[in-house]
Parts: structure tokens; C-alpha cells; sequence
């Protein structure tokens, strides 16, 4: 059994799998194939897995003789077409955002699993990429600000005087906000929290943050642990309350997204205009139209009155060595799980392995991928494109 390893494109310095794992995989069945130059944005480069066993070949080799291939991304069309049926694709693909593709994929019966779907319960934490890469994102959010920011983190006591600590508002208390937290309060700011979530308010308050209650939340256990969407009344009582904590914050750092939707926008652009001059907003939720509505993806935003609004393409990426060692660890787990007795069981009545699989035998399982594709799309219409490029 095969496993292909695909080099990513240019802009992304991660890699899916390191060279650390490369003699677990083999003990679990698998060969190795590395694309060239697959790990070299991420620091690892093509002698190291040699020297773990693997195997550095072309994109062509990966492509026709991997039972298995793994990116973080969805490969270039170029390469997409020449993925043999019954190959199984696995990788962080965001589904319901690129569903025409995955339409294809599923046409040409290639076996889509992306591990940003997979179910959020115990068994699956370590397989959870999402968390993982929004450790990394947290994490650097804070360091962005303090970078941009006017004035210190810290409270100081000095000869010149005493500084007071920045205050912090986060909001969205998920992996990445409850590590921004950790990171904020490691520097010495004040911090203070929403999320729509009152389930998170311990884990809050003992990384030492006050979580802010804004009555009337809505929360679902279906809804997997995400945030789901709230009534207008309660985001009516949510925006005054952002308006009155952003007003003395000397940075945000929003993280709020909902699965398969467009980012809810929190952060307007009248409460940045009353924001201090020299303050920070870093939106994590910037690839999925933000939470900030000066927030423009991939640029930094000056402001009128002097507010800095960071919209960064790929956080996760601008640490890209651990990162990858995080994602290529969340892999790992996955195929232990995947591959038993060295042979591969995609067992869909196992709810890791189902809710992660989008695409099987050129049908499309995705609830959110369907609705993307409308009504008049979804597994029928694979099965149809199918059985035209049979014939």
C-alpha cells in the first residue's frame, strides 16, 4: 500500500506529513512517497525522509501509484484529473466552500475524506486538524498584535512611571480564543471575553479571562461544539455589548466562525471608528469574509482614526514547522484508524470515518457539499457525471 505525499502550492509553506511519522506509517503497512521538495517551506527537507524510509519521487509517481495521497489542500485541477478511481484523497478541503470540485472528484469516484469535517467528540481530539492549526493561529494572532500595537502588553513599573496593561477583548472562545487567551495573558494584558457558548465560561475564567454573558444564547449539542447561528434580538444585545468593551480595548482578535456559512460579521465599522487611535483588530475569521468589515483578506488595514486591522492569509503557515508537525500527527492518528491489519477499512459505520468522508464510490455524503451544490446537484448528478465519462 502506497502513500502518497503531494507537495503544496507556492503560497503555503506547510507540509502534511513529516519525516517524524514516516516509520509509523510503515509500521501500520504503508510505503512512503514524498513528492520533491515537499517539506522544504517547512524546514523539512527531502534528505530527511530519506533517512526515515521514505521514498522522493515526482508528482506523477505520487499520482498513479498511491493508494492513498495526502495534502493539506486541494491539489491544482491539473493534478485533480489525474487522480486514478477508487484512490483515496485525504487532506483539509473545506468541502462545502469548493464543491464543484469535490463534485468532480466524486464523478471520477475518487474517495474524498477531509479531516475538517470529522466529528467533534473525545476519540476524534487527536485527529482534529481544525484544532491543531487553530492552536497555531491563537497563538500568533497575539504576537501580530502586540507587533502592531502602540503601546506595551505588560503593566511595567519604572523610573518613568507605572504603565498600565493593554486590554484585550476576544471573542469566540474556541481552540484558537481560549489559546489567544493563554498567549494575551502570558504577556500580561487584561482580558476580557464573549462566545455566544456558555459551556466555555470555566475554561475562560481559569486562564484567568472574564467571560462576558450577553443573555438569550442559543446552543445546540447538535451542533457539534460549533457556534450556530443566534436570533436577531440576541446579536441586537451581542453588538452592544462588542461596542461597549471594543471602545476600551486596545485590541481584538475575533475568531467567530459557523460551519459551511460566511463569517458572522461582529465587528462594525462604526465600533473600529470609536476605537483608540494605535489600537489592533486581528480577524482569524478573514478567509470566510471576517468578522471585521474593514477586515480585507491578506492585507493589513489602516484605518482613519489609526486602528490597524489584520485580515493574514495563513496564520497556521507562519509557523510552519510545528505546524506541520501538528497536521502530519492528526494524520497519523487518522490512518491507525483507516488502516487495520495493514489493509484499508473505510468502515462508514464508524462516525470518525463516516463524518469525514465526503465522497464514496461517486456519491457525495456531505450534508453541507450538497447544499452548496443546490438541490438540483449533489450525488445525482455525480453518479451522472460518472457514467458519462464512462462511456
Amino acid at each position: 500500500m502506497n502513500i502518497g505525499i503531494l507537495k503544496e502550492a507556492k503560497e503555503e509553506t506547510r507540509v502534511s506529513v513529516t519525516p517524524d511519522i514516516i516509520d509509523a506509517l510503515k509500521k501500520i503497512g504503508a510505503t512512503v512517497l514524498v513528492e520533491k521538495g515537499a517539506g522544504e517551506q517547512s524546514f523539512y527537507h527531502d534528505e530527511d525522509y530519506k533517512k526515515a524510509g521514505a521514498s522522493i519521487v515526482s508528482r506523477q509517481d505520487i499520482v498513479s501509484k498511491s493508494n492513498i495521497i495526502v495534502s493539506l489542500h486541494l491539489a491544482d485541477p491539473a493534478t485533480l484529473v489525474k487522480i486514478k478511481p477508487g484512490t483515496i484523497y485525504l487532506g483539509m478541503f473545506q468541502p462545502a466552500m469548493n464543491a464543484s470540485v469535490i463534485q468532480k472528484l466524486a464523478a471520477k469516484k475518487v474517495d474524498v475524506l477531509s479531516l475538517d469535517a470529522i466529528a467533534r467528540i473525545t476519540r476524534a481530539q487527536s485527529m482534529d486538524v481544525l484544532s491543531s492549526q487553530a492552536t497555531v493561529s491563537g497563538y500568533k494572532a497575539v504576537l501580530l498584535a502586540a507587533a502592531n500595537l502602540s503601546r506595551f502588553f505588560p503593566m511595567l513599573t519604572t523610573a518613568a512611571g507605572t504603565i498600565t496593561p493593554a486590554s484585550v477583548l476576544i471573542i469566540g472562545a474556541g481552540v484558537a480564543g481560549l489559546q489567544a487567551i493563554a498567549s494575551s495573558r502570558r504577556l500580561g494584558a487584561v482580558v476580557d471575553v464573549f462566545d455566544t457558548r456558555p459551556e466555555v465560561k470555566e475554561q475562560v475564567q481559569s486562564l484567568g479571562a472574564k467571560f462576558v454573558e450577553v443573555e438569550g444564547a442559543q446552543h445546540s449539542a447538535a451542533a457539534g461544539g460549533y457556534a450556530i447561528e443566534q436570533t436577531e434580538e440576541y446579536k441586537k444585545r451581542q453588538q452592544e455589548a462588542i461596542d461597549k468593551f471594543a471602545q476600551r480595548a486596545d485590541v481584538i482578535i475575533t475568531t467567530a466562525l459557523i460551519p459551511g456559512r460566511k463569517a458572522p460579521l461582529l465587528i462594525t465599522k462604526k465600533i473600529v471608528d470609536k476605537m483608540k487611535s494605535g489600537s489592533v483588530v486581528v480577524d482569524l475569521a478573514s478567509s470566510m469574509g471576517g468578522n471585521c468589515e474593514y477586515t480585507k483578506h491578506g492585507q493589513n488595514v489602516v484605518t482613519a482614526n489609526g486602528v490597524t486591522v489584520i485580515g493574514h492569509k495563513n496564520l497556521a503557515g507562519s509557523i510552519p514547522n510545528d505546524a506541520s508537525k501538528m497536521f502530519s500527527k492528526n494524520v497519523l492518528n487518522f490512518l491507525k484508524l483507516l488502516i487495520q491489519e495493514k489493509k484499508i477499512k473505510l468502515d462508514l459505520n464508524d462516525e470518525i470515518l463516516s463524518s469525514t468522508t465526503i465522497t464514496h464510490g461517486g456519491e457525495i455524503r456531505h450534508k453541507l457539499t450538497l447544499d452548496a451544490l443546490g438541490p438540483k446537484s449533489g450525488t445525482a448528478k455525480a453518479k451522472k457525471s460518472s457514467s458519462k465519462k464512462k462511456s
